[in-house]
């Protein structure tokens, strides 16, 4: 099942995507109006049943022009996990850390596929790109042990870790680098776990103007989802829609001087998952 936010003219609404079509969720009498709503209401057989009305509906709207949000545009959390595979931490020049190292973004850096990232005037020059696969939280958790984390996991989708490098340098914490407005790009849509095998066996990409800069496997993780989900929740109580960032493999811009400039496109894919893209203009 594919889960999107399309932007209507009375703002943001869940939609399910069938083929190249699709279904607005309110078309569908379903419980809630947004992505969050419907994780946190329905349960897998609960989305299973929407899948299936949705398919047999008749109102349906055109993929292509769509103008998307991104797919849970209100989480309570996102969470980004840094260093998380050892080539990045090499060409960083860090070392591979012992616990995963986690920083935070809100919902001001969150866009959709298709909308801008933009540069901010007072910082523009050192602006990064970081491929990422984002895990979306399904139902509440607290203590989780690792065997179990997997279930509690509702899908996945391609998000962008975009970074000011010199601001996420200037400070440890990372934050003031990384919470900038349109600075998570993320979807086009949420898929949800039954339509993908292995979380630990996707390849991941970025192009910046159609080249090739990074190039990666989450089998390279060094804390895989389901640690990252039971780590997490030892402290903290993960609710359905909370987004984690699990972090980005090798070939970051700061690592060959390449950073995005307006008029610059950069599309993030994932296998199986779809591609992210987004222009790049100025402020």
């Amino acid at each position: 099942m594919r889960l999107l936010s399309v932007r209507t003219g009375e703002g943001p609404a869940a939609a399910v995507q069938v083929g190249q079509e699709l279904v607005l969720a309110s078309a569908l009498d379903a419980p809630a109006a947004n992505v969050r709503g419907l994780l946190a209401a329905l349960d897998a057989d609960g989305l299973g049943e929407l899948q299936r009305r949705a398919e047999e509906a008749d109102e349906r709207m055109p993929l292509a022009g769509a103008n998307l949000d991104a797919p849970v545009g209100d989480p309570q959390k996102i969470i980004c996990i840094g260093l998380n595979y050892s080539d990045h931490a090499q060409e960083t020049g860090q070392e591979v850390p012992a616990a995963p190292m986690w920083f935070a973004k809100f919902a001001n850096s969150l866009i959709g596929s298709g909308q801008d990232i933009v540069l901010p005037r007072a910082h523009p020059d050192h602006v990064d790109y970081e491929a990422e696969l984002a895990l979306v939280i399904g139902r509440r958790a607290r203590n989780v042990r690792p065997e179990d984390a997997l279930a509690y996991i509702a899908g996945a989708m391609p998000f962008n870790d975009v970074s000011a490098r010199d601001l996420q340098l200037q400070n440890p914490l990372w934050t003031s680098g990384k919470a900038i407005d349109t600075f998570a790009p993320c979807g086009p849509a949420l898929v949800t776990v039954d339509e993908i095998d292995d979380l630990t066996a996707l390849g991941l990409r970025t192009r910046v103007g159609g080249e090739l800069l990074q190039q990666g496997t989450t089998a390279n993780m060094i804390f895989g989802p389901a640690d990252l989900v039971a780590w997490l929740s030892r402290t903290m109580t993960l609710l359905p829609g909370d987004i984690i960032a699990t972090g980005t493999p090798a070939g970051v811009g700061a690592s060959q001087g390449r950073y995005l400039r307006a008029g610059d496109t950069v599309e993030v894919e994932i296998d199986g998952l779809g591609a992210l893209v987004n222009p790049v203009r100025g402020e």
